[in-house]
Order: C-alpha cells, then sequence, then structure tokens
C-alpha cells in the first residue's frame, strides 16, 4: 500500500497524484441505471460479477439498483463482500482444496452461498464441509456452452452431476451456470447472437435432462456485458452476471453495438502524467504494467486527438504524439485501461470524481484476494 493518498475527498481533480484509478461518477450511475432499465419489466434478474470492481461500495449501489445478490470468482474474494453485509454470494467457479472449501462452508453462516461443480469429487468434499459445518450451500452444474473452459458437457453428464447434487441433504441444487466467456468479446452483433443462440440451445438440453430425472431446476444463470440482452432475450436465462457494465473497458468498447443492445459509457480511468517530452514525436507517461492491464490490449487515450499509447514498460508508457499535438511536461491524461478487471486490481482505492471535484475514496477492498 503506498504510503501517500493519491486524492482525498475535496480535492480539484487537477491535483489528483497520478496514476490514480478514477471513477467519474455521472458515467457510472448512468451505466447503473441503463442496465436496471435494460431488465426491468422482465423476469430476468440481475446478479452482477464484482470481480470487475471488488468495491463493496459498488456491490451496496448494484444492489440498490435492483441486484439480487453478486457473482465473486475466489473464496476469500467473497469473504469480503460477506464482512461487508453483502447477503447472497456466487462463486462461479469450481472450489477445491480442504481448506477453500471449509472457508466457503463457513461463509454460509452469514450469507446464501452459492457455488460451481463440474466433477463428482467437488461435490463430495462440499458436501462434506456443508455437513461438518452445519449449513446448506447452493450448487450449481457448470455445463461448457462454448466457452472451452470449465464444465462438464452438456446433456447426460451435466444430468449425472445435478442427480448427485439433488441427492446430498447439505446441499442444494440452484440450477445451471451456462456462461460463455469469448462471446463477450466477438466485435459484430451477429456473432454474439449466434454465440449466445447455440449456448441457449446447450442449455435446454441439459435443463431437458435433469427435469427428466424429475428433478427441478431452478436457474439458469450466466452472461456477461456483451451479450446479455441475447441471455435475457433467449427465453432460457432467467440470471444474468454482466459486471463490465459499470466501468466499460477498451476491449468491450471496441464491440460493435447492434440494434437493441445497451450501449454502456466508460466510467473508469487511469489517471497519468508526462513525465519525459524528449522529442516531438514521443511523450512518455508515468502509467505502464504496473498501472494499466494490458492482457487484452493497451489502454486508449481518452479525449485527447494525436496521443495514441504505443507502448508499456513496468514504470513508463510510451505515447506517439501526432505532429502539432500539444503536449508538455506535467500534463494529465485519462487513459481507458485494456481490461478492467485485472487493473482494478492493482489498485487500494477508486478515486471518485464528479465535475472537477474528488467527491469519494473507495476502497477496493478484495484487491488481491486470490485464494
Amino acid at each position: 500500500m503506498s504510503p501517500w493518498k493519491a486524492a482525498r475527498t475535496g480535492d480539484a481533480v487537477t491535483a489528483i497524484d497520478t496514476p490514480a484509478l478514477v471513477l467519474d461518477l455521472d458515467a457510472f450511475e448512468r451505466n447503473l441505471q441503463r442496465m436496471a432499465q435494460a431488465l426491468a419489466g422482465s423476469d430476468v434478474r440481475l446478479r452482477p460479477h464484482a470481480k470487475s470492481h471488488k468495491c463493496p461500495e459498488i456491490a451496496r449501489r448494484q444492489m440498490a439498483h435492483g441486484a439480487v445478490g453478486i457473482c465473486c470468482q475466489k473464496v476469500s474474494e467473497a469473504a469480503v463482500f460477506v464482512e461487508a453485509g453483502i447477503p447472497d454470494v456466487l462463486v462461479t467457479n469450481q472450489v477445491v482444496g480442504d481448506a477453500k472449501v471449509r472457508r466457503l462452508a463457513e461463509l454460509a453462516r452469514r450469507a446464501r452461498i452459492g457455488v460451481l461443480a463440474d466433477d463428482a469429487a467437488q461435490v463430495r468434499a462440499y458436501a462434506a464441509a456443508a455437513r461438518a459445518t452445519g449449513v446448506e450451500l447452493d450448487v450449481y452444474v457448470e455445463v461448457d456452452v462454448g466457452a472451452g473452459r470449465c464444465g462438464v458437457a452438456p446433456g447426460e453428464e451435466a444430468a449425472r452431476l445435478a442427480a448427485q447434487v439433488a441427492d446430498s441433504a447439505a446441499l442444494r441444487f440452484a440450477g445451471l451456470q451456462c456462461y460463455h466467456g469469448p462471446a463477450q468479446h466477438l466485435r459484430r452483433p451477429e456473432e454474439r447472437r449466434a454465440a449466445i443462440a447455440a449456448a441457449a440451445r446447450r442449455a435446454i438440453a441439459t435443463r431437458d435432462g435433469i427435469l427428466a430425472r424429475g428433478i427441478p431446476v431452478p436457474r439458469i444463470t450466466g452472461a456477461g456485458t456483451g451479450t446479455f440482452v441475447h441471455e435475457r432475450d433467449s427465453g432460457v436465462f432467467d440470471e444474468l452476471q454482466a459486471g463490465s457494465y459499470v466501468f466499460m473497458d477498451a476491449d468491450y468498447g471496441a464491440n460493435e453495438t447492434g440494434s437493441g443492445e445497451v450501449a454502456f459509457e466508460h466510467a473508469l480511468f487511469v489517471r497519468t502524467a508526462v513525465l519525459s517530452h524528449t522529442t516531438p514525436a514521443r511523450a512518455v507517461v508515468d502509467a505502464g504494467l504496473k498501472a494499466s492491464s494490458v492482457d487484452s490490449g493497451l489502454p486508449r487515450v481518452w479525449q485527447r486527438p494525436g496521443l495514441r499509447y504505443v507502448k508499456a514498460a513496468d514504470e513508463h508508457g510510451t505515447l506517439a504524439v501526432d505532429e502539432g499535438t500539444p503536449i508538455a511536461l506535467g500534463d494529465a491524461l485519462h487513459l481507458v485501461p485494456g481490461h478492467c478487471d485485472p487493473t482494478v486490481n492493482l489498485y487500494d482505492e477508486l478515486v471518485c470524481i464528479r465535475g472537477d471535484v474528488v467527491e469519494d475514496v473507495w476502497p477496493i477492498e478484495a484487491r488481491g484476494a486470490l485464494l
């Protein structure tokens, strides 16, 4: 943790030290409202993914806009949100290892806790920990609907695993996890629509196989910021896990917005400053790899035509400067990170601005929660 704060409440935006993670509250609040409006009048509920922000204050604001709970990716991450009073948390991951499974079960003493399974050994471990702790866990069978990562094959394999969960008195079979991650970043709307239509068909086949065994399927959950309107309209999904919509990033911003899709605004920025400008065509800023994730591409300079972020080193970011573009030592710029989730995990705090003033500073309490 830094010995200094990048900013304090009431500071002018111009006084924010760099690099800093900055949240434009006006854009953020419009994004919250747009998601709420997109689901208004439907029977589809929102369980946003908190791995995007790792910030309990944002989770509380999402729930104030209608979310039923949140998703987390790790048990330690879930623990932060349970401690902050979030009452319903789904760990959208398989949990393996006695210590982790025990901690997961212990969280269920204080909140409703869900977890994913794609193997019989996981189900046995969850059941044993739940019995020992005296709690019930919600268990979702994860189905590989096209992502090619975790998840059992659609159909009979998933149905057998669902039956194992349903047969355990310490577990509740909560439904199916059917998330298609790669579909979020297909650039063309028709590509995303086709990918989710295929995912929905796999989800239906799996659901019907489980129902044929006499086992209810309470919920089919999944979706992300890039595709959620297609899951919403599928008639199959009844819960959405979009998370990045609160921030947006350069990678999501590269998606084409199709008819009926929702355009969210960039609300998350890395504030940086020029520390070197030795040639007219190049400037260097103080935000490099340790300030912005580049796994999904380099950051984009926000609203400064003629400047392009072209190279990242540990502590330096190199900008290409077009001829005639004004720039000077100390100039402050905002960068749109390529990928918001790992960028957030680099910071202890979100500096929340409204107009020209720092309105608040929110701790990113689940930063580094990797267990």
